[in-house]
């Protein structure tokens, strides 16, 4: 099967940098179809907090060997300046195994409250292996119930889609976890939808998730 170049950002740090200014997360997802690892953090550079790095690396392996030319490694760091607690924008030089590198400008759009929040991330980039823009929207959402002091429910989403040129189909997926989280740890199951290409090949995996935050 032909390789297929795309670039994908799975931006989690979105929601977790607006809940707390220093943070680890690892997150690994296991379906039927494919395993996950996400490792992602954000650290304060100044006193009063208003710039911060921000950090994501991913791995994705698919089981079957036919699918495993959709395996994908990716590391990204963004400087965020955050405006005010809607409004953020950063740089950041994202490498990814299909795609290479790239250079991007980000704008975050937050809107939160004690049990819910929405972030909004588009992107600008240019791709120094296609020689060419990139346009991109990443979704995120969040929802928590509260049973305990230390025990509540989760749902969570991550959408993404990305276009070459602004108008060429590159990537998308959706991402769903239900789970149940203790103190920090969180485990419960989830289902990754993801497209590929200009006339997208589309897989699917349902499996279990483990998050801890530390």
């Amino acid at each position: 099967m032909k390789r297929i170049e795309l670039i994908s950002t799975t931006f989690l740090i979105g929601f977790v940098s607006t809940l707390q200014a220093q943070f680890t997360q690892l997150e690994l997802f296991s379906g039927f179809e494919k395993t996950d690892f996400t490792l992602f953090s954000n650290y304060p550079i100044n006193a009063n907090s208003n710039l911060s790095i921000a950090t994501l690396a991913f791995f994705q392996k698919y089981r079957e060997e036919e699918n495993q030319i959709f395996d994908e490694v990716g590391v990204q760091p963004t400087a965020f300046w955050n405006i005010n607690e809607i409004i953020a924008l950063g740089p950041s030089l994202y490498y990814n195994s299909f795609g290479g590198f790239s250079e991007r400008l980000s704008a975050k759009f937050t809107l939160k409250n004690s049990r819910a929040l929405l972030v909004v991330i588009p992107t600008v980039a240019y791709s120094e292996k296609k020689d060419a823009s990139l346009g991109e929207v990443f979704t995120q959402f969040q929802i928590q119930k509260r049973l305990t002091k230390n025990l509540s429910l989760w749902l969570n989403g991550q959408f993404l889609t990305v276009w070459d040129t602004f108008k060429s189909h590159s990537r998308s997926f959706q991402q769903l976890r239900l789970g149940a989280a203790y103190k920090d740890h969180q485990l419960g199951l989830g289902v990754d939808f993801d497209q590929y290409g200009t006339e997208p090949i589309r897989k699917s995996s349902f499996g279990i998730y483990y998050r801890n935050t530390f």
